[in-house]
């Protein structure tokens, strides 16, 4: 597939937005360690001189995201006046340069508020080049050529596990039989698992019926938060089991909440009730802690999942190597962009460990969806244990929401990655001076906004 015509592809402007959600007033996405968040995201806007827009985003959980927009801000001068023709032709190139430019690095390298910057403004180029093929994302992937997409990805640093070669030659290993699971695709679409039951800011009694209502929708996995209270967890997590019974399954999440040592005991005290994973267990760094807990959980039949806050494709792959992980968990808004997203899919395939993306948050749903369907059609060739995440909120605020029927994410078929904004969105929910937020702080819902947060115009 060509890489698109230099007419009119110009890069003219680059707007970004902070976009925050009141949901910690309903105790939404409410975890061990996040206790409070306002679900949010940095939201780019990339604009060519012939009126073609991509869209792309960042997640975030309130205070913050001022900082990441200024990040982006600070990156603007690598892509204004840029070709997109040009940049989607040396796409690894390109990459390279937005995360590695020698001053912005130091606040990285690739990592933290810097990466998550280049993230967004990733997000908003590859939703750009779908539109400008008139193709959804999860499509744009799957037609590109191997060489193609691979040339999209720069191996520094992770050769010794994948290099291009080798992911060529898995890539092209896996053509057989990809038409026939595009079809399979658009005609049933990929398996989902629910978090929307167990947060933790949740009564029993709400617990209760969110268990009813998604098993009446079809859902066969259950996520329970855990980590504050071991007694509390076994109440929790054992209501859950009772509900869905025992031929569903249920995976547990801590957030991060435990030392290695503790995370071993916590989790036998919750064996009985046969969770398929525990997530983020411990520190998202710590590598020797979750292979650790990952080799004494093995007995109990207990995988170890994560990888959303991991920060980049290094720290992956010392994951994936180390047998850390039985279940890689990307992030559609972390690390950096679809480009290195999707070597990580690339070293998982290869080192055989099944990606079961993170979603939830704002528009992450909406994402990862595109990247899953595409590991199905092109690279894995496989739904075996795998699952995308699900969590049914902010869907409402986008063009193109993603559309789960009896437990499956339906395929994207507009162009694009899914990550448009409604127009009122962002006229309500700009902070801090979108309507709904002037109206939240004047009636004293929350408190008006320190300086450093006013960087919306």
């Amino acid at each position: 597939m060509p890489f698109p015509s230099k007419k009119g592809l110009k890069i003219i402007n680059l707007d970004v937005k902070d976009v925050r959600f009141p949901t910690s007033l309903g105790g939404h996405g409410s975890d061990a360690l996040h206790t409070d968040p306002n679900y949010s995201c940095a939201y780019v806007t990339t604009t060519t001189e012939n009126g073609k827009q991509g869209f792309g985003l960042t997640f975030t959980c309130g205070r913050g995201t001022e900082i990441i927009v200024l990040a982006i801000r600070s990156l603007k001068r690598f892509i204004v006046g840029q070709n997109a023709s040009d940049i989607f032709a040396d796409f690894a190139g390109f990459w390279r340069t937005i995360t590695n430019d020698s001053q912005m690095r130091w606040i990285g390298p690739e990592k933290g508020v810097a990466h998550l910057a280049a993230a967004a403004i990733l997000n908003s180029l590859w939703d750009l080049w779908a539109r400008i093929e008139n193709k959804p994302l999860w499509k744009l992937l799957v037609d590109l050529e191997p060489e193609e997409l691979v040339s999209t990805i720069d191996f520094r640093y992770i050769t010794d596990v994948i290099t291009k070669k080798e992911a060529i030659e898995l890539l092209k290993a896996k053509k057989t039989g990809k038409e026939e699971r595009v079809i399979f695709l658009e005609e049933n679409g990929y398996p989902a698992y629910t978090t929307q039951v167990g947060w933790l800011g949740y009564s029993d009694e709400l617990v209760k019926e969110l268990c009813h209502k998604y098993l009446s929708l079809g859902f066969n996995h259950f996520k329970v938060k855990v980590g504050c209270n071991v007694e509390d967890d076994l109440r929790r997590a054992t209501v859950v089991r009772k509900c869905i019974g025992d031929d569903k399954v249920l995976m547990v999440d801590a957030n991060q909440a435990w030392s290695v040592d503790e995370a071993i005991e916590w989790m036998k005290k919750l064996a009985h009730l046969k969770p398929m994973w525990i997530e983020e267990p411990t520190s998202p760094d710590d590598v020797l802690g979750h292979a650790a807990i990952s080799k004494a959980l093995k007995p109990y039949g207990i995988g170890v999942a994560t990888g959303e806050m991991c920060a980049n494709r290094v720290m992956f792959k010392q994951f994936l190597q180390s047998g850390a992980m039985q279940f890689c968990q990307i992030d559609s808004a972390r690390i950096g962009g679809i480009n290195e997203i999707l070597s990580v899919y690339l070293m998982a395939e290869k080192l055989g460990v099944k990606v079961c993306p993170h979603a939830g948050g704002v528009g992450l749903c909406e994402m990862v969806q595109h990247l899953q369907f595409w590991d199905y059609a092109s690279l894995s060739g496989t739904m075996d244990g795998r699952l995308i995440e699900y969590v049914d909120q902010q869907h409402e605020h986008f063009v193109d929401p993603c559309v789960v029927v009896n437990a499956r994410y339906m395929a994207p078929k507009l162009p694009g990655y899914s990550t448009q904004f409604l127009p009122g969105t962002l006229e309500k929910f700009s902070y801090p001076h979108g309507s709904e937020w002037k109206k939240m702080i004047k009636e004293g819902i929350f408190p008006a906004p320190d300086e450093a947060e006013l960087v919306n115009p």
